[in-house]
């Protein structure tokens, strides 16, 4: 199956996931609005995403999927192959659900300390219970997601993507459910912001319950059948710990730089947090469709082809996966950019969402997506060091990245201690959006160069050259969108209809210009797209 057609695969499930989130968040703000209490809510939120990133999705997926595909693909014979995966799987189950109910227990006890961490001072000690109940609720959410990720870890391994890129959509579905629930007895039963807020917070657990049933579902369908065991430490998971743990460091540096980015915010305004998320969320969109499938769907061909000292194939999918990402980036952070306010306005502003909230987001978010081609990047590029088993250089990209990120923040909001005083540039939350920014793009730099100087990886200039023709493009694109949203303004904040059309038409005219442009002046690679649509990979 061709490289495109997996990308269509997890994109379009993700697409679907990342619109059922938009339409969680644009009812979340006109239900809760920017305040202390959504303030709360997603900082609560948060904290057992860190750990999920950090667990999960990060250090055993770059270890735990090539290690269980090789023993799937491995063997003389199919059924040889398939017990020995099970095995392993079963092994590393049996280890990993102890060591999650262990830190569920730890982190719920420990709860209270953490928000403390976090919050500003002085404390208001109604809004920190707030914030340490709607995390003790949320926190075991970690246990059941990372169960989600093992099982998707196995399903990928055969190619089986659809079931892992659809699981957020009941994480999704269940909050809308919450929400319009809450709304409807906050309206109908006089129930206080805080009390819906405490509904959708117990809808996060029910919704991994109900994730964890569907990945389950899958694996058996898929013939594998996961059990607990007895823990025992076995070779395997020994090696799967030893190449796991570098990767968990370095995912702990992007991890570390959310809760630093989360207390950096709580020093802000309140309703900082919340207009970060907002922001956060548009920009999500493109990274998600884009650079997480490209991400999960590179990296078991770029295993077999490292594997089999194919060079010339793991150099052919790493210049197609940076083709696409930067094909559909590119202009996805140009008509963000442009039309930031214009976005967060149609999509959000609404009841407890003023539009005054919806500037504040806006001005976050024409900043926040200046990065959005460096985070993608981070994604296409970081497979090609876990297909060779090198989890550490990501780990020296992503801490130099937190550095650069914290000493930016401190610059923002500015520092004062015995013997040191720094002046705040005063640029709020813009500021730490920049921060983020820059962090991201000495990422990129960092690893191309380390792929560069060790002969793994090096950008040929035809790509080079179709990149560039891409950001003409994409000028012209944000010409026609810098004055087609002037001639739209009185739509933004209108009825839903406004609304719809305003959207149909900013994204029309990008996707015109943009794409007749680009083909234009040659940024698309007619016989590689060509290639890549073929059934057989390339």
């Amino acid at each position: 199956m061709s490289l495109l057609k997996h990308v269509g695969t997890i994109g379009s499930l993700t697409m679907v996931s990342r619109v059922a989130g938009m339409a969680r968040e644009m009812i979340f703000s006109r239900v809760l609005g920017a305040n202390a209490v959504t303030d709360a809510w997603f900082q609560a939120f948060i904290i057992p995403n860190v750990f999920r990133r950090l667990f999960a999705e990060g250090a055993f997926s770059a270890a735990f999927v090539p290690m269980f595909s090789k023993r799937l693909h491995g063997a003389k014979d199919a059924e040889t192959g398939l017990e020995s995966a099970r095995s392993f799987s079963d092994d590393v189950l049996s280890i990993f659900l102890p060591i999650l109910i262990l830190l569920c227990a730890v982190m719920m006890l420990a709860m209270p300390a953490v928000i403390w961490l976090l919050a500003d001072k002085p404390i208001d000690p109604a809004e920190f219970d707030i914030a340490v109940a709607f995390a003790r609720i949320m926190f075991p959410y970690i246990l059941l997601v990372s169960l989600v990720t093992l099982f998707t870890g196995m399903l990928n391994s055969v190619s089986r993507f659809a079931p892992g890129a659809s699981f957020p959509i009941i994480l999704n579905l269940v909050l809308i459910t919450a929400l319009l629930g809450g709304d409807y007895a906050a309206s109908q039963f006089g129930w206080s912001v805080e009390q819906v807020g405490f509904v959708i917070a117990w809808a996060v657990p029910v919704a991994g319950l109900l994730q964890l049933l569907w990945l389950y579902t899958w694996t058996r369908v898929e013939g594998f059948r996961p059990r607990v065991l007895w823990p025992r430490i076995t070779p395997e998971v020994k090696r799967l710990s030893i190449i796991a743990l570098p990767a968990a460091i370095g995912g702990g540096a992007y991890q570390i730089n959310t809760l630093v980015q989360l207390y950096f915010l709580n020093q802000l305004a309140t309703g900082s947090v919340s207009h970060m998320n907002y922001a956060d969320r548009l920009n999500q969109l493109p990274l998600g469709i884009i650079g997480i499938a490209l991400s999960t769907a590179i990296l078991p061909t770029l295993s077999k082809f490292v594997g089999g000292n194919n060079k010339e194939g793991a150099d052919r999918i790493q210049s197609d996966a940076i083709e696409l990402s930067m094909l559909l980036t590119i202009p996805a952070a140009v008509a963000l950019a442009i039309c930031a306010t214009p976005f967060i306005t149609m999509l959000f502003q609404g009841g407890r969402f003023t539009m005054e909230d919806a500037n504040a987001a806006g001005a976050v978010l024409a900043v926040l997506v200046l990065g959005l081609p460096a985070y993608v990047l981070v994604k296409v590029l970081v497979p090609n060091f876990y297909a060779r088993s090198d989890t550490k250089t990501p780990v020296v990209a992503a801490f130099i990245s937190l550095f650069v990120f914290v000493v930016s923040c401190v610059w923002n909001i500015g520092l004062s201690l015995p013997g040191i005083t720094i002046e705040p540039l005063g640029y709020g939350v813009p500021g730490i959006a920049a921060a983020s920014v820059i962090g991201a793009w000495i990422n990129v730099g960092y690893l191309y160069a380390v792929l560069v100087r060790r002969g793994y990886y090096t950008v040929p200039l035809a790509l080079l050259g179709r990149v560039a023709r891409q950001l003409i493009a994409a000028a012209a694109m944000g010409g026609a969108l810098w004055f087609a949203r002037d001639l739209l303004t009185g739509w933004y904040s209108a009825g839903l209809f406004e609304r719809l059309g305003a959207v149909l038409v900013l994204v029309s005219c990008s996707a015109v210009v943009y794409f007749g442009v680009a083909f234009a002046v040659g940024a698309i690679d007619r016989q590689r797209i060509a290639a890549l649509t073929k059934k057989k990979a390339p």
